[in-house]
């Protein structure tokens, strides 16, 4: 019986002002391992993604592109939709904010914290970082610049906005905290409580319609918009049809949300807050992923050095870029991405270690004419220790390590075969003997690489499964 028969897990809906990059790639990837593991230990799970298409920013870029917002937004929201494709997503529902049944949900969510006291109006001056679509203070900046979008000139907003009662939750968000594993790793786990401690500023959660005229409408006041962090947010909620279907809310909330450590604010503190207001569980977990570099250098389109996940997919396959990003990159740690190292790890991991094996086997399986009946196993004593050592780092998230658990069981597998030398045998029944438990483990490790590498996954379980096994295509042909 499973501890948790449901399941529910969301990313960060990445802004439509550029082109999808590589690192919004490696958070849904990492995701997508998440809700692929899950379902395979049984439970029921709701995967959420989609774009965010309100604030500043689009409103900007769609005025610099003589477009509409709406002909903007479906523009730039199409561009992200393929991801599922290429990438071989396994996501249950693409939202997208200006979908009116979020906007609706938005709206109800704002009168319910409206009726717990919790918004208010007053007229302020401030900084805001258009990239960050945050208020920044000068303790935050570098050189008057924010310190993630350098060079950016920042806005100074001074008008008279709707604002949420921040501040009046700090004791209650510390108390949440409290859980060891509610925001993971520990150190942001630390960094956000420390922020939090150190006193909490109410916020700005709404814009007026005469400036910023792309927005959620506020409930009873046609000259405000809502603020995109407040309308952007309850995504999470309204993707599960808060709060018509409540019978469904309540299968899956809580959440488990996914984001880069840029968005641990807004996840772990602003959105918890939120939810307190509304009276709504706070999440079940906040996983905090670390930057994606290129070559050692910031990812930033000013300095030309993003890299298009439809490119090297188109050129390497999913699986090896979902492999590269997974089996490199630490989870909760930055990490860089070069082509040598891509290539690198292509061709000694992918062809080289698991390519070789499957290939090596199953070529003298089928010369050898043996036939088998083969069905997944993980209780067999051979795989029993890898699939431990596997689960414990997958319950923790730590994707490398768990790669690297099933890669160590290749290499042992490939030195086996290359030791018993079964191609050197005469008898049939003594190759048969040492291959078929070998073609064993490999139908075995697919089964545990379907959550990293579902295509690949998928290929080799058809190909093992057969009562002969044929050698066929290479799975990773070598790069040059």
């Amino acid at each position: 019986m499973l501890d948790q028969e449901y399941f529910y897990i969301t990313t960060t809906l990445p802004y439509i002002n550029s082109e999808p990059h590589i690192g919004f790639a490696a958070e849904i990837i990492k995701a997508d391992v998440i809700a692929r593991y899950q379902r395979q230990q049984g439970r029921k799970v709701f995967f959420n993604t989609g774009t965010d298409e309100h604030g500043l920013k689009v409103y900007q870029k769609a005025q610099a592109e003589g477009l509409s917002v709406a002909q903007y937004c479906d523009k730039y929201s199409a561009k992200f939709r393929p991801l599922k494709e290429k990438l071989n997503l396994s996501y249950d529902k693409f939202i997208r904010t200006t979908d009116s049944f979020h906007k609706a949900a938005a709206q109800e969510f704002w009168r319910r914290c409206l009726a717990n006291g919790d918004i208010y109006k007053k007229t302020y001056e401030v900084k805001y970082c258009v990239g960050c679509e945050m208020e920044k203070t000068d303790s935050e900046l570098n050189n008057g610049f924010c310190p993630l979008h350098p060079g950016q000139k920042l806005e100074i907003i001074a008008e008279e906005n709707y604002f949420f009662r921040f501040s009046k939750y700090q004791k209650q968000l510390l108390k949440l905290y409290e859980q060891n594993d509610f925001v993971i790793p520990a150190s942001r786990l630390k960094e956000i409580n420390t922020f939090v401690a150190n006193g909490l500023k109410d916020f700005s959660i709404s814009r007026q319609r005469d400036k910023m005229p792309h927005g959620v409408p506020v409930p009873d006041d046609d000259s405000q918009v809502m603020y995109v962090w407040f309308d952007a947010l309850v995504n999470y909620i309204s993707t599960l049809g808060w709060p018509e279907d409540e019978s469904n809310f309540l299968k899956y909330w809580p959440a488990i949300q996914v984001c880069g450590k840029d968005n641990l604010r807004p996840q772990a503190a602003m959105w918890q807050a939120m939810l307190m207001s509304a009276g709504i569980k706070p999440s079940k977990n906040v996983l905090v992923f670390g930057f994606l570099t290129n070559n050692g250098e910031k990812i930033s389109k000013s300095s030309g050095n993003t890299v298009d996940p439809y490119i090297l997919v188109d050129e390497y396959g999913s699986d090896a870029l979902r492999y590269y990003l997974l089996a490199e990159i630490p989870t909760f740690t930055d990490g860089d991405y070069s082509e040598d190292k891509f290539i690198a790890r292509y061709n000694a991991d992918l062809a080289n270690g698991l390519g070789n094996l499957v290939a090596r086997v199953s070529n003298l399986l089928e010369k050898n004419e043996i036939e088998t009946n083969l069905k997944p196993d993980l209780s067999i004593a051979d795989i029993k220790e890898t699939v431990a050592l596997f689960k414990k780092s997958m319950e923790i998230y730590h994707f490398n390590e768990a790669l690297h658990i099933i890669w160590k069981k290749i290499s042992d597998l490939n030195e086996s075969l290359s030791a018993q030398a079964p191609w050197k045998l005469n008898d049939k029944a003594e190759v048969a003997n040492i291959l078929i438990p070998l073609a064993q483990s490999i139908l075995n490790l697919s089964y545990l690489l379907e959550p990293f590498m579902p295509l690949t996954s998928f290929n080799i379980q058809s190909q093992f499964q057969n009562k002969q096994i044929k050698k066929g295509e290479a799975l990773f042909p070598r790069l040059n």
